[in-house]
This record gives structure tokens, C-alpha cells and sequence, in this order.
């Protein structure tokens, strides 16, 4: 007799009892819709569905240079870009505002001869004024300000704007909304980490999927969640609300390709940790009818 696999967990409690558990997730499910003529709420289960501003915006896979070989960076940003990659992101660290020191304005710059497509710098510093010029003028498209890092968020964001770049703003897991209400008409998207910055491969933080929900509810603007982005996990961000997905570790470190396979195989390129990431995004779009 045939059994239906379980469904993938829907919220925060469940999905980390399948991480403790040590078992593989399933693709992720909706939750059943209310057909024509029945009550949602006899059922005790209203339907699911993402608000209707997420649906209408582009989905978007980023990966992160952070996690690439850097010993074969252009080739493996080049593979990236075949296989389908919408841009790249470039995490600035400074060793202050994260504990990590990594790239800079020449990765930026290194990452724009690769490529044509758009690149953002995400700035993890603590005084990203010195900063949003230098990246810039090196070639970022999207420069990502945290609001934790500065006191002068209005300043800043007006600052990228007036460069001609698109002007963004980031949040850690545990900040409060609150701290960028005031700028959401500034700024063209929003990053909500779900994991600590600083450092990749963590995993993916649950409790920041109910902040994408309520940010989603006013903002009509690309959601971009960063941390922990892998197959089991991106249908949760996009069914919160999230549009855009950066990824590095499960594109760049994915079992099918640099971490396990040679330089000069030809398994090592990224494409493979892409289609996993699409194929999910697939899957979740078809289990709710989209």
C-alpha cells in the first residue's frame, strides 16, 4: 500500500524537531486550501497563501562569493552565471561589526570584470559611510547597509541613491522591524538575516520566518533572506514572504560539486547546488497551486 510522505514542517517548532531528528526534509507543502464551498473555519485551517505582493515579484537566487573558491573565483562566478544565477553578493567584513575580516572593494571590483550580471555588497561594518563609495565606484549595482550599524541610516540610504545605485537595508535575526520603519520608503529591499552575520554554513534561524511575514504584510518591495538559504529551507522563507534567496555554501559547497569533487572535475561547478535551490523553489510553488 502506497503512503503519502510526510509533509514538510510549517512552522518554527516543527521544522527544528526534523533537524534534531537527524532526518532528511521533505519538499515543502502547503497547507490544505479551502475548496469552493467549505469553511475555513469549521476546517480549523485557514488557506495558505503568501500575501499577493510576493507573488507578483521575481523570484531571485544570489549566491554568495563568500563561500567560492577564490582560487577560481571568475570560473566558478562564470559557471554560476550559466547555470542560471540572477546575481552575486559580495559580504564585506570588517572584524568590528562581525568578528570575521573578509573582501573588500577589489573582490567588488574582481567580481565585476567576471561578469555582467548585477552584484550587491552587503556591508558588515561599523562605519559604513567610509565604505558606500568605494564599493560603488568598484562596481556593486545593490549596496546593503545594516541599521545596527549606524545612526545616520536616512543619510546613507540617500547617500547609494545618489551614487545611481539601488539603495538597501539590512537586519539581523534578533532586531526589531521598528528600526527601519522610517526608511522602508528609501530603501528598494530589505535583507532579513536569518542567521548571525559574519559567518557561512550556520544554520537557518526559523523564528525570523514570522518577522518576513509581518514585514511582508506593508512592504511591496524584494524581501531577500541570507543564512542557512538551503533546499529544506527556501520554501519556508518564500512562503513567509521572501523573494529573494542569497545562497553560498548550498551553491558553492554543494555534495555534488567543489567540496567533493576536484578542481578539474567537471561536477565542481555550482550549477548543481542552483537546480537543487530551484528545484525547490518549484516544488513549492506547485504544492500551492502557483
Amino acid at each position: 500500500m502506497k503512503t503519502r510522505p510526510p509533509s514538510a514542517p510549517q512552522s518554527e517548532a516543527a521544522w527544528r524537531r526534523h533537524k534534531q531528528s537527524g532526518r532528511p526534509l521533505p519538499p515543502v507543502e502547503a497547507r490544505p486550501q479551502a475548496t469552493s464551498g467549505s469553511d475555513p473555519a469549521k476546517s480549523g485551517e485557514p488557506p495558505a497563501r503568501r500575501p499577493a505582493a510576493a507573488a507578483r515579484l521575481k523570484l531571485q537566487l544570489v549566491p554568495s562569493i563568500l563561500s567560492a573558491d577564490f582560487n577560481r573565483l571568475g570560473a566558478q562566478i562564470a559557471d554560476a552565471a550559466a547555470a542560471g544565477a540572477d546575481r552575486f553578493q559580495v559580504d564585506i567584513m570588517d572584524g568590528h561589526f562581525v568578528p570575521n575580516i573578509s573582501m573588500g572593494p577589489m573582490f567588488v571590483a574582481a567580481a565585476r570584470r567576471a561578469t555582467r550580471l548585477p552584484l550587491e555588497a552587503h556591508l558588515m561594518v561599523s562605519r559604513p559611510e567610509q565604505w558606500i563609495a568605494p564599493v560603488a565606484e568598484a562596481g556593486a549595482d545593490i549596496i546593503i547597509v545594516h541599521a545596527e550599524a549606524t545612526v545616520h541610516l536616512h543619510s546613507l540610504l540617500a547617500q547609494i541613491a545618489a551614487l545611481g545605485k539601488r539603495p538597501a537595508v539590512a537586519l539581523n535575526p534578533a532586531s526589531p522591524l521598528e528600526l527601519i520603519d522610517e526608511v522602508l520608503e528609501q530603501a528598494t529591499m530589505v535583507l532579513l538575516m536569518t542567521v548571525e552575520p559574519g559567518f557561512g554554513g550556520q544554520a537557518f534561524i526559523a523564528s525570523v520566518l514570522d518577522k518576513i511575514r509581518r514585514l511582508r504584510r506593508r512592504y511591496r518591495r524584494d524581501i531577500e533572506v541570507d543564512g542557512g538559504v538551503e533546499p529544506e529551507t527556501i520554501g519556508l522563507a518564500r512562503a513567509a514572504g521572501a523573494n529573494v534567496f542569497v545562497a553560498g555554501s548550498s551553491v558553492f559547497g554543494h555534495p555534488s560539486g567543489p567540496a567533493s569533487s576536484p578542481a578539474s572535475s567537471p561536477a565542481s561547478s555550482p550549477a548543481s547546488g542552483l537546480a537543487a535551490l530551484r528545484q525547490a523553489l518549484t516544488r513549492s510553488s506547485r504544492s500551492r497551486g502557483q
